[in-house]
């Protein structure tokens, strides 16, 4: 009787050969495309958008990851290194890229969006926030989405500069954007307009462009930094605001311990829920593909309950 073993077991390896080879073709197919690197989340939301499949985004500061103690890892240099065009935000956002010797364009966008001046603010913070602390300035500028039309459109020029021969996608693909950015302008203020509360609670700020925007007013356990160590004082103080205004809910944010503000909850005898200011998203968040869209309307969704909005 014939032994087929030995055929099978050569046929199973030069199919497995050929899947290799094939997954190697993908990947330097894949790497023919410009790359282009990009630090934020919401950088990264407009870059994909736009660009399509013509050129290969990569994420310097790794979706999971809290922007703000980000250190580069040897591959985020070496994908820096190679890309055509770096996007960070700024702004003292990512204290990595202070000094940071980049090789080739960069832009750092908050050079060219209209950023918010923080008035007496005179929180000292750690030394990620030193920036903060001297020039007053809010980083979390993509919470406008006239920012992030600006952006747009900024991303958008490059992009054609990199590769000419995708302007018509880049332009198509760049408006549809600006049309998402002015629906959820015209739903946060229509579903703002009439609130019965006007106070949201907070363990840090940041979504002071939202409530300048739409006309809502916010307190904070820190203030401005996120790492802060709340003070008894602080707590205390938040409670008595929870009482003053009449909320029911109070948040924290992506990437910060949720311990405080369940304390000052519990002690309050309201519920807690979370509120993503966009720095970056959660790997839970990344794994269901969700967009800067998507997660701003959940936010808009919570913002509109916790204020009793009509």
């Amino acid at each position: 009787m014939r032994d087929f073993r030995i055929p099978i077991f050569l046929l199973i390896v030069a199919l497995f050969l050929l899947q290799m080879y094939v997954m190697k073709q993908d990947k330097n197919v894949a790497t023919l495309k410009p790359m282009v690197a990009v630090s934020t989340f919401s950088l990264y939301d407009i870059a994909k958008h736009i660009s399509g499949d013509t050129l290969h985004i990569v994420n310097i500061i790794p979706f999971g990851t809290d922007p703000h103690s980000y250190e580069p890892t040897p591959k985020s240099m070496t994908d820096i290194s190679l890309s055509k065009l770096v996007l960070y935000s700024g702004a003292g956002l990512e204290p990595w890229a202070d000094g940071f010797a980049f090789e080739n364009r960069v832009i750092d966008m908050s050079k060219n969006v209209k950023l918010r001046e923080l008035r007496g603010h005179t929180h000292k913070d750690h030394r990620s926030y030193a920036f903060h602390e001297q020039k007053t300035i809010d980083p979390h500028y993509w919470l406008d989405f006239a920012n992030m039309a600006i952006a747009a459109n900024l991303i958008t020029k490059e992009f054609i500069e990199i590769s000419p021969s995708n302007e018509p996608l880049y332009i198509k693909n760049r408006d549809s954007y600006l049309k998402m950015l002015e629906k959820l302008d015209l739903d946060y203020k229509n579903q703002l307009a009439t609130c019965k509360l006007n106070t949201l609670i907070v363990n840090h700020n940041a979504i002071g462009y939202l409530s300048q925007r739409y006309g809502f007013h916010v307190e904070s356990l820190s203030g401005f930094s996120p790492e802060a160590e709340p003070s008894a004082k602080n707590m205390a103080k938040l409670i008595t605001h929870v009482k003053e205004y009449g909320v029911s809910k109070v948040f924290f944010e992506a990437f910060v311990s949720d311990r405080t503000m369940k304390s000052i909850a519990s002690e309050a005898k309201v519920s807690v829920d979370v509120l993503q200011p966009l720095g970056n998203i959660t790997a839970d968040e990344a794994q269901k593909n969700l967009t800067y869209e998507d997660i701003m309307y959940l936010n808009l969704e919570k913002i509109s309950k916790a204020l009793e909005c009509q």
